[in-house]
């Protein structure tokens, strides 16, 4: 089924991301938590795709194996710098044959190690990816990104929101926010596209903090992330980092009953491979699967 198709079944559309991982003892890690997540029966899960194809195989692999072990709908991630046109449509053409339905057409970045003379491919942004995927495949869902407290290379934010309506125009069914910790961000966001013309649904990006080192982490990856104060100040207070992902889930807990209660189309939790924040927040929710969130008319 496409993500489309899934966004309008009158329901908020929870969501679950991964990632492909390195060793033996990770991929036995995740296929413990997706266990664990599949009883909370999501709408959809998602499998990333490293900087410049760096794990384009295992992505591919992680994506078969979840196709041939789980009745789970699957969203391919695809970054598209650093890639040929024939690569594109070896990989897409990949997708297709083994029944993946949608695609996450984001531009991505060059690998950490890559010199001056890494070729930077025939896909300069996002938009041409989308075009690409609507020509070559015009069956597939495509999901495109969205940045509420400003895109990284974004000259304004007036631009950016207009390069965004552009991708939408090429084809984009649905755009995911990166994250962020508080909701103004996303419904001020989400008002800017509408006022923009930008009328497809928006899924709210959302990941616990799950302890000091992360939340670091998460501030070096993503520079424009706003960390509330109020948030600062619940990890402040943490005397351990067992305490830090306690208040961290807390904090999604809350954003996630506020976004639910405003009706949002989509809810996507990056899991970073761990099952135990996403059941907290099932369990904080006092649901036993996801699959029962009738959506709250917009208000």
């Amino acid at each position: 089924m496409l993500i489309k198709e899934i966004l309008t079944q009158g329901r908020t559309a929870v969501s679950f991301e991964f990632f492909p991982p390195k060793t033996t003892k990770g991929w036995d890690k995740l296929f413990t938590s997706i266990a664990e997540l599949k009883t909370l029966k999501p709408a959809y899960v998602s499998v990333t795709y490293g900087a410049g194809g760096t794990t384009r195989d295992r992505t591919h692999d992680l994506v078969t194996r979840l196709l041939a072990e789980t009745d789970l709908e699957i969203v391919a991630h695809l970054t598209c710098v650093g890639h040929t046109r024939e690569e594109m449509k070896h990989i897409l053409d990949r997708y297709a044959e083994g029944g993946v339905h949608n695609i996450l057409a984001l531009r991505g970045d060059l690998p950490a190690q890559a010199g001056p003379d890494f070729p930077q491919g025939e896909f300069p942004h996002a938009i041409d990816l989308v075009r690409f995927i609507r020509t070559e495949h015009p069956e597939m869902g495509i999901g495109v990104a969205g940045f509420p407290e400003g895109h990284p290379a974004a000259l304004n934010r007036l631009t950016e929101v207009d390069y965004l309506k552009e991708k939408v125009v090429a084809g984009a069914d649905y755009i995911v926010t990166q994250l962020f910790f508080d909701n103004r961000d996303y419904f001020d966001f989400s008002d800017r596209c509408r006022i923009a013309g930008i009328e497809v649904p928006i899924i709210a990006g959302i990941m616990p903090v799950s302890g000091r080192q992360n939340l670091t982490r998460m501030a070096e990856l993503s520079p424009r992330t706003r960390f509330p104060a109020g948030l600062l100040r619940a990890v402040a207070r943490a005397e351990s980092d067992i305490g830090v992902e306690r208040a961290g889930v807390h904090w999604a807990a809350e954003q996630v009953r506020a976004l639910l209660d405003r009706g949002v189309p989509g809810i996507h939790l990056y899991t970073l491979n761990n099952s135990a924040a996403s059941l907290r927040i099932g369990e904080s929710l006092g649901l036993e699967g996801f699959d029962s969130l009738l959506r709250e008319p917009a208000k």
